[in-house]
């Protein structure tokens, strides 16, 4: 590679200037922290070679290269120490070896290096130097201006927290951790009545309201401790007159900076309007617009407390009242009216029971409820609902109307611990039906085994249409018996429910639901047209036989416009001729038979069908309106047949009662009437009846109800 040129006629070795400047960029990033790339270093480190080596050449000879180099070097931030001795070392031997070219005399250059390498370390050093001076020149003037700019900083804060003091519609103050009031602005003091020198000299235990006081110490001992940097609430405060200031207080905690507590700063508000419109407000969402008792929100958040904050042993009663004809007052003489009376009874059951300490609320409507919480027994509770009563049941004078009402009261009583919120009022509204269903004006206590029964009657109700969609009834019969000769000339139908897990259940259990519900309807035509088919098919197969069946018709069945048809369509299905067929009437139901009804009775009459009116002699017949009924059969209650025994001490009775069923025998003879004698038990029964020309008769006697399969057996058994 050629050389260059160089003052005074040497040439310096390109190449070895190149790797001079690539092992010295080596070395100086092997010894410290460089802010330039690899390459950037190591071109940096050519020119400073090149250049160290044209001075050492050049003629003249000056070191002022070298001490430029030392400054360059600083200027570049490389300022590790091990870099300068690195540099100077290896402008030695080294350089002369790798850079010069031959021919330079040793001597005279090793005195030139020997300058250079002064001149370089004299010229890193002044650089560093000057630049440590201005670095510190320029710490000092920043320290300086920090500070100038904190105390301003400091002066603007106290200027703005002053006029945030001093202006602020908020009240403000400042007081010790002993309570003693350091500062206050205007606004706090306006907000007490005092002055500001006259809030200097109090503690603020003075101003706490004394109901409040335990609790603001406790909350300021909990700031000093530390458990809380800040806290809110709503306290009150007095005024310097006395009165009471209703505020929102935030108080904080300030400390000085080892940690220790220093003071409470506190911003007070005045909420003493919002807090009575919140009182108010809280009034109207809990009491009653029209009678200003508490309402049933009220009354479930103190039932609940009741039942969260006291013992589980303590007794809780409750009177559930209702008003008895409340809504013929309405109808009778209008709203306006009916809500005045309303008014009246509520300020009459706050005056008998709410003054004994009792809660009475309005749970809407006509329904008021009691809470007696301080109960010992039941009759305490009762006392409470006989008061109620008595001063609902006085006469109520409501403008120009004198009005009397009634009221029923269900009541429950039990330990707290025994039962819930919402099972006890389930119990109290249960008991209040109760009551009513009684006869209303009274009242009813709750009893755990009544409620059982409702509870299994209510689902016997809901399972009845299921059940007859899913086919569980059957049909059991009773035999009906000649007297005179002992044959069994009919069989009474009746129903079952073969219930999947209460067993077969009877008819006292499920047949007046099927009424109350209206299914009667439904299971009254199931059983006729079963009861249709089995006879029809006693009468396939015993065709000498002329046996009669025997089916109870509900009143609401007879009271159907569709009934005749139903019947006439239930022989034609199932073949059987209607003289076979016999329907059962209450007493009470074909005596108050008329127009539709009655038309009915004679229209089933025109079909050939045999009518009889079951339970004779509970109502109260009218022998001429019987004697134009188209009946033929008269069946006789069984209180009077089972009045007819032996001798005994009853023996009197029973002679009454067999006087009763001779004249009701000769009575049904004379309308052409035949007679069956239902619940008889007896031998002697049996042949007393016989003796007074009964014609049939019914009961355990001549055998209990039983599947259609064993009266085929009996048919058959007689055919035999």
């Amino acid at each position: 590679m050629a050389a260059v040129p160089e003052p005074g006629g040497h040439e310096v070795s390109r190449a070895g200037a190149q790797g001079y400047a690539a092992e010295w960029a080596r070395a100086v990033r092997r010894l410290g922290f460089v802010p330039l790339s690899a390459g950037e270093t190591e071109r940096l480190l050519h020119r400073h070679t090149v250049r160290l080596a044209q001075a050492l050449l050049a003629e003249p000879f000056s070191t002022r290269p070298a001490a430029e180099i030392g400054r360059a070097l600083v200027e570049a931030h490389l300022t590790e120490p091990g870099v300068l001795d690195w540099s100077v070392q290896a402008l030695g031997d080294r350089f002369l070896a790798q850079v010069l070219p031959d021919g330079v005399r040793t001597d005279a250059a090793a005195d030139r290096i020997a300058a250079l390498q002064g001149a370089l370390a004299a010229g890193f050093a002044r650089a560093l130097r000057d630049r440590t001076f201005a670095q510190q020149e320029r710490i000092a003037r920043s320290a300086w201006q920090a500070r100038d700019e904190v105390e301003q900083a400091l002066r603007d804060s106290e200027a703005r927290f002053r006029a945030v003091f001093s202006g602020a519609a908020m009240g403000i103050g400042i007081a010790g951790v002993d309570g003693q009031v350091i500062d206050v602005n205007q606004a706090f003091a306006d907000m007490l009545g005092y002055s500001i020198e006259e809030l200097r000299q109090i503690n603020v235990a003075s101003l706490f309201h004394a109901d409040d006081a335990a609790g603001m110490w406790e909350l300021y001992q909990e700031l000093i401790e530390g458990k809380h940097d800040s806290a809110r609430v709503e306290k009150r405060y007095y005024r310097k007159d006395g009165s009471v200031v209703w505020t929102d207080l935030a108080v904080s905690l300030v400390r000085y900076d080892d940690g220790r507590p220093r003071f409470t700063v506190a911003m007070v508000e005045d909420i003493t309007e919002r807090y009575e419109l919140q009182q108010r407000l809280r009034f109207q969402a809990l009491h009653d617009p029209l009678t200003g008792l508490p309402n049933r929100t009220l009354f479930f958040e103190t039932l609940g407390l009741v039942f969260d904050t006291t013992d589980a042993e303590r007794r809780v009663g409750l009177c559930f009242l209702d008003l008895d004809g409340f809504k013929a007052v309405n109808d009778s003489f209008g709203h306006d009216l009916g809500d005045r009376l309303l008014v009246a009874i509520a300020r009459r059951l706050a005056d008998c029971v709410a003054g004994r300490g009792h809660l009475v609320a309005r749970m809407g409507g006509d329904e008021f409820v009691i809470l007696v919480d301080d109960g010992e027994e039941i009759d305490d509770v009762v006392a409470v609902a006989e008061a109620a009563l008595a001063a609902v049941a006085a006469p109520v004078r409501i403008g120009d109307h004198q009005l009397a009402v009634s009221a029923s009261v269900g009541i429950v009583e039990c330990p707290v611990g025994t039962t819930s919120v919402s099972e006890l009022m389930k119990a109290a509204d249960t008991t209040l039906y109760w009551a009513k269903a009684e006869g209303r004006g009274r009242w009813a206590v709750w009893d755990p085994e009544r409620s059982a029964q409702d509870i299994a009657r209510s689902a016997l109700v809901a399972g009845l249409p299921a059940a007859l969609d899913r086919g569980e009834f059957v049909l059991h019969y009773q035999p009906i018996v000649s007297l005179l000769e002992g044959s069994m000339l009919a069989v009474e139908a009746l129903v079952r429910w073969q219930h999947p897990e209460l067993g077969l259940v009877g008819p006292d259990r499920f047949i007046g639901l099927a009424e109350e519900t209206g299914l009667i309807v439904r299971l009254g035509e199931w059983v006729l047209r079963q009861a249709c088919r089995d006879a029809q098919a006693w009468r396939r197969e015993f065709p000498d036989g002329r046996l009669v069946v025997s089916v109870n018709l509900a009143a609401r069945q007879a009271e159907d416009p569709a009934i005749v048809d139903t019947v006439a369509d239930a022989l034609a299905r199932s073949g059987l001729p209607a003289h076979l067929l016999q329907l059962e009437l209450t007493e009470s139901a074909v005596m108050g038979t008329a127009g539709e009804p009655l038309r009915s009775l004679h229209r089933l009459a025109g079909l050939g069908v045999r009518l009889a009116i079951d339970d004779f002699g509970t109502g109260y017949s009218n022998l001429a309106y019987l004697r134009r009924l188209p009946i033929h059969c008269l069946k006789l209650a069984g209180p009077f047949v089972e009045g007819i025994r032996g001798d005994g001490p009853e023996a009197a009775a029973g002679h009454r009662d067999e006087r009763i069923v001779d004249a009701l025998v000769r009575l049904a003879h004379a309308l052409e009437l035949w007679v069956t004698a239902e619940a008889v038990e007896t031998e002697v029964q049996a042949e007393r009846l016989r003796a007074l020309r009964c014609d049939t008769g019914q009961g355990r006697w001549f055998g209990p109800p039983v599947p259609a399969a064993e009266i085929t057996a009996r048919l058959r058994g007689a055919g035999t």
